[in-house]
């Protein structure tokens, strides 16, 4: 059995605590009632599709976004009520992080967008002090900056290739299991986060003893 040498975390739920359902709520107080039926983690409308992989800008977004649901709800509106589901970074994991890429080559790998990255960025700063995920690890990849995303196998393979990594020497940690199933058919190791926090996996204390 090849030894860990990589570990690819995933950030939402992973990493960066988020509920969708508070975007949920948070239009609905704007008076749009349903937008869990554009929006869920499962099953995406191809307007968000298209800003998580970088196909539109904000901007457009906004635009597009306004059209579809026959509001007219300001871009601040839009965007305060889009990044209610970001809720905060659990100090446990960032230090977690920070150990980790000690003894570790470390990546983050998300599908994301550029609205929720200004954002959670800024949180980042405002409560940790840290300037970015990217420095928390060898190298984050987001999937509106390289125009893929999960469960693809295109973004694993660009993700391979980048950083030159062998599957069988990399822990894919997600809270998605199609991504997982992804990862899993392409021979990386894999962690599929559902009951514990990323903080109090077993398999971490195993790690540190390396």
């Amino acid at each position: 059995m090849n030894k860990v040498k990589n570990i690819i975390f995933d950030l939402g739920n992973v990493i960066l605590d988020i509920d969708t359902k508070l975007s949920e709520v948070a239009f609905a107080n704007k008076g749009l009632e349903n937008f869990e039926n554009l929006y869920t983690l499962a099953a995406q409308s191809e307007i968000f599709d298209r800003l998580e992989v970088g196909n539109i800008t904000p901007k457009e977004f906004y635009t597009e976004f306004r059209q579809i649901t026959n509001t007219n709800l300001t871009d601040d509106i839009i965007t305060d009520c889009w990044n209610a589901l970001i809720l905060d970074y659990e100090p446990k994991r960032i230090e977690l992080l920070k150990k980790l890429k000690t003894k570790y080559r470390t990546f983050i790998l998300s599908n994301t967008n550029k609205i929720h990255y200004d954002f959670y960025t800024t949180l980042l700063k405002k409560t940790q002090n840290i300037n970015g995920l990217e420095s928390l690890v060898e190298k984050a990849y987001f999937s509106h900056e390289i125009n893929l995303k999960k469960p693809g196998r295109e973004i694993f393979e660009y993700v391979l290739q980048d950083g030159n990594l062998i599957t069988s020497e990399t822990i894919f940690i997600d809270d998605s299991k199609p991504n997982i199933i992804t990862a899993r058919e392409m021979g990386f190791k894999t962690i599929l986060l559902k009951e514990a926090p990323l903080e109090e996996l077993d398999v971490f204390n195993n790690f540190q003893q390396v």
